[in-house]
């Protein structure tokens, strides 16, 4: 029989069916009159049968909308997120009240299932129901294209929760840290105030644009006080129960699977850290004083503060990490936070204040155990004061007074943690931070030595296939000056690469030696030159000027020993003169490239600058690389430019030129020593240098670098002619024009032969020797250019 109409009101819309019991729209009847009766205890064969029948309305029409609700304008999205949208005539025959608590399954299982609140819309959309846009692209998915079953909820099977576990779903691109999870909890919290889940339900968050998904593992009820309870609950029933989240609940969040699962993880520890055993114990002993595991005598004072701080690479992060791994050998209830300096700046007023504050409430929350702080480039937090924007400045103030809350003792919580910050720009740090209070100790990491290079190397070898002997290491760590940690694990991982593309066999000494071609010191990026590649086979003659520069540079680190038994310091720089042409650059190219050392090539007008005090600070930024890199040669080229005599009489700092020359004499032999620092400086007028810049203890050795005598003229001359082919006999060649270029320099011998090239193609383009004609014709075009005046002015100065 067909359906009759269930009542006048909805007379157009909706039909009743006596044989069904059930609720129709009026669309349906044609299809009802196949499929009547519908089964009692599903939704029938036929799934997009759509009806409402004892409380439950079943639809296969579920869709996205926003709805423009007078009533829910003002209603934030998260609440929007909450509610199921429902014709009112569906929701009259159902009877369900505005607000009620509707359970959203598929009819057929229970996966996916949802809980939202009842909400009217207008009655032209019969069974379909809609959800706002955020809720059903996130929550709706399991749902999609099914017939649903949406009934009210019975309040038997809603528990409220004491506690939840969930569990993070999301791959490795967006996973957690452990951490993390505490941050997360606390913003996930705020979202799960009030919701409704069951087990297995999914909970979507954006942390920081960082798309979360966790799922509902566990949870514990707050009915369950008792083991009579717990056996109340028990029912041989198979119904499926929900649970509501309050501002009590105590969320409990997991890792994934994958992270959870214990992966043998090689942690990093002390001993796989090389030259680096001195500094590393005493940040250890620091902590453990601090962190209470080493009793300190009563009165003094605990330092909660370290700061690390040196060139980037020379393996702060990696202390960091060993600190953390020793501290958790030591205690398994130590709770180490790492603040990340990137991740506390908001764009809120006062939220970055906050974000900052929260890291050490956690800390002191964590109270009666201990915790270490990690604070990586803690520049960035607290910055000089005259650079940065205001927020820059208010955080710097809250990072000043948060430290001198945790060493005051004000918070008794405060007593068993401690701070460990790392900065790469020591300079951009606050003055304020360093005092006495704060982070009052302080520890350099600088580039390593020779000795500890070779530690270094060795313990990036260990773990891999070599045949390198421990000699050969030595031999790597004396050539690599200026590698930092990270620039030998750059280097090991260069060179092991070369032995996979060959023949994947172990790492020699030959791959070490071709890797050092490719990478280069960190260290000294902003002023390493290009290894000139001068030998001392390229310069003729002044054999007695690459002996003296060989005692000075490099017996003091071939034979420091001896030097240091016969109680003598070698010098500590050394001064070139002699007539434009004379070699002078060339020899310092010859003595970088043979001494292999890290070489500054720095040209006096470069150090000037318009701006007050910033010529001075060029030339500490010179020496405090030099220092750094140290074993080093800085080379002044025409260093009479900035070492220039100051007039009698004159006030001390009255031109930028006096100004930068006394900055150089207080680098030279200041309070600040030089060690394994040599000054190598060149000049045409050494009259016109300054008396205290040559005295003993700065530059104390002074070569002449003449014109070149017949034997050193004849050397150069083998030297250029080497690759020219000549048509006459090279010995005649040469000893005809060692006879003709008497007084001639270097350059301009260099010049004859230039030119006496360029006149044989200028004759034909197809010549293939060098005859003596054009020999000739290049000695009437380079004439000497070395006055007299010049050369008597060298002989005096000589004999002063």
């Amino acid at each position: 029989m067909p359906p009759k109409s269930s009542n006048k009101k909805n007379q157009a819309t909706w039909y009743h069916c006596d044989k069904c019991g059930v609720h129709i729209t009026s669309k349906s009847r044609d299809t009802h009159e196949r499929i009547c009766p519908i089964d009692e205890d599903k939704s029938g064969p036929a799934v997009d049968a759509e009806f409402v029948r004892s409380g439950a309305l079943y639809t296969s029409s579920a869709q996205q909308r926003s709805f423009e609700v007078e009533s829910l304008k003002d209603l934030p999205p998260k609440y929007a997120n909450m509610l199921i949208f429902v014709s009112e005539g569906a929701m009259q025959l159902a009877e369900w009240h505005i607000g009620q608590q509707l359970v959203i399954s598929p009819a057929t299982q229970e996966s996916g299932t949802l809980v939202r609140l009842a909400w009217p819309v207008s009655e032209q959309f019969l069974t379909t129901v809609f959800a706002s846009t955020e809720d059903y692209k996130q929550n709706w998915t399991p749902l999609r294209g099914k017939s649903l079953r949406i009934s009210a909820l019975d309040s038997s099977q809603l528990y409220v929760a004491a506690s939840v576990s969930l569990r993070q779903l999301n791959g490795s691109e967006s996973s957690l840290e452990q951490q993390q999870l505490p941050d997360v909890a606390a913003v996930l919290k705020q979202d799960l105030i009030n919701n409704i889940y069951c087990r297995h339900s999914e909970l979507h968050l954006n942390f920081f644009n960082k798309p979360l998904t966790f799922r509902l593992e566990s949870w514990r009820g707050v009915e369950e006080c008792g083991v009579e309870d717990a056996l109340a609950r028990l029912s041989l029933a198979k119904s499926q129960q929900f649970v509501q989240i309050t501002s009590a609940t105590r969320l409990e969040l997991l890792l994934s699977e994958e992270q959870a699962k214990p992966e043998p993880e090689q942690k990093l520890t002390k001993a796989k850290i090389g030259g680096l055993d001195k500094e590393i114990q005493l940040v250890e002993e620091s902590m453990d004083y601090a962190l209470g595991y080493r009793p300190l005598p009563k009165g003094i004072k605990v330092s909660r503060g370290l700061l690390l701080y040196g060139a980037s690479g020379c393996g702060k992060s990696l202390v960091c990490e060993a600190m953390c791994a020793a501290a958790q050998a030591r205690d398994s209830k130590v709770q180490l936070i790492r603040i990340n300096s990137g991740e506390i700046y908001s764009k809120f007023l006062g939220e970055t204040e906050q974000k900052l504050a929260a890291h050490f409430e956690r800390a002191y929350a964590h109270y009666p155990h201990p915790t270490l702080l990690l604070l990586e480039d803690v520049h960035t937090l607290c910055p000089k004061q005259d650079a940065g924007s205001d927020l820059v400045k208010r955080v710097s103030l809250a990072m000043l007074s948060l430290l001198d809350q945790l060493s005051s003792g004000s918070r008794p919580e405060s007593s068993r943690t401690f701070l460990l910050a790392t900065s790469s720009q020591i300079d951009a740090l606050h003055p304020s931070i360093r005092r006495a209070g704060r982070l009052d100790c302080e520890l350099e990491l600088g580039a390593p030595a020779p000795a500890a290079r070779q530690q270094i190397l060795h313990c990036l070898l260990q773990p891999l296939q070599h045949n390198i002997q421990e000699s050969e290491l030595e031999q790597i760590a004396s050539i690599t000056h200026g590698y930092v940690g990270a620039d030998l694990a750059n280097l090991v991982y260069t060179a092991t690469l070369a032995t996979l593309k060959a023949e994947a066999r172990a790492l020699e000494l030959r791959d070490l030696q071709s890797a050092l071609t490719q990478v280069k010191p960190s260290a000294m990026r902003e002023v390493l030159i290009e290894s000139p590649n001068v030998r001392w086979s390229d310069i003729g003659g002044q054999a007695e000027l690459r002996l003296a520069l060989q005692q000075a540079i490099e017996w003091p680190l071939l034979h420091a020993d001896k030097f240091q038994r016969l109680g003598i310091k070698p010098p500590r720089g050394v001064l070139m003169f002699g007539p434009p042409g004379c070699s002078k650059t060339m020899i310092a190219k010859a003595l970088a490239t043979e001494s292999q050392l890290n070489f500054l090539s720095i040209k006096g007008p470069e150090l000037f600058s318009m701006w007050v005090g910033e010529s001075e600070r060029a030339v500490r930024e010179v020496f405090r690389k030099a220092r750094q890199v140290a074993p080093a040669i800085v080379f002044f080229d025409e260093i009479d430019a900035i070492g220039g005599e100051r007039a009698e009489g004159s006030t001390s700092g009255s031109s930028v030129k006096e100004r930068v020359l006394t900055q150089l004499l207080t680098e030279l032999d200041g309070v600040e020593a030089l060690h394994n620092v040599t000054i190598v400086a060149a000049t045409n007028r050494p009259d016109m240098i300054d008396k205290a810049l040559l005295r003993p203890g700065r530059i104390d050795r002074v070569c002449y670098v003449g014109l070149p005598e017949p034997e050193a003229r004849r050397e150069i001359l083998h030297i250029k002619l080497r690759a020219m082919p000549l048509a006459e006999n090279v010995v005649d060649i040469v000893d005809r024009l060692v006879t003709l270029t008497a007084g001639y320099s270097g350059a301009e011998i260099q010049a004859v032969c230039h030119e006496a090239a360029l006149s044989a193609l200028e004759q034909s383009f197809e010549a293939e020797a060098v005859h003596w004609r054009h020999f000739e014709a290049a000695l009437q075009m380079v004439q000497p250019r070395t006055s007299p005046e010049l050369l008597r002015l060298y002989q005096e100065y000589i004999k002063k």
